[in-house]
């Protein structure tokens, strides 16, 4: 990848609508290259797809719950049921495999707190091997991005009142 390939993927991860015209002219490229750009990007699966960004609350689920789970065993079976159920629960958006005292940090979109209390008690506790399950609820988001930051970039800030060199 080369710096008109950072340049296309943010683009695109900012708008994915952009017509190829608009998306040449924005990177400066003739519409031809930066087509047979963007078709390499997608064959290598660097792009793997494209999506439409949904304002949650307008849709109806306005409630956020980050849900930390801890396992009562580490065997490939509990570990593989475990993932399995998480994966057919349509109001688990993201689930991470943790380090530290968490297993899994799940990310829960819900339209209220009695839809979120009936999906612990019949879908949560259901799976067996939970050792814990631990609920903070988010009242406000600051930032969400969809917008990957250029690898290799450093992520230190500079230091107040000196300029970067």
């Amino acid at each position: 990848m080369d710096a008109v390939d950072f340049q296309i993927i943010h683009e695109l991860q900012a708008d994915g609508r952009l017509t190829n015209q608009d998306l040449a002219d924005r990177i400066r490229l003739s519409p031809s290259p930066c087509l047979r750009r963007v078709r390499r990007l997608e064959e290598s699966g660097l792009i793997s797809g494209y999506t439409a960004t949904v304002d949650q609350v307008t849709f109806g689920l306005p409630i956020t719950v980050f849900v930390r789970i801890r396992l009562e065993r580490h065997t490939a079976e509990a570990v593989n049921a475990f993932e399995e159920h998480i994966g057919l629960i349509d109001h688990i958006q993201d689930c991470y495999l943790m380090a530290g005292s968490s297993d899994y940090l799940l990310r829960v979109v819900i339209e209220s707190l009695e839809a979120y209390e009936a999906l612990v008690r019949t879908r949560i506790h259901a799976i067996p091997g939970i050792a814990s399950i631990e609920s903070s609820f988010a009242f406000g988001s600051v930032k969400q991005s969809r917008v990957y930051p250029r690898p290799g970039v450093s992520a230190r800030r500079p230091t107040a009142g000196r300029a970067d060199r």
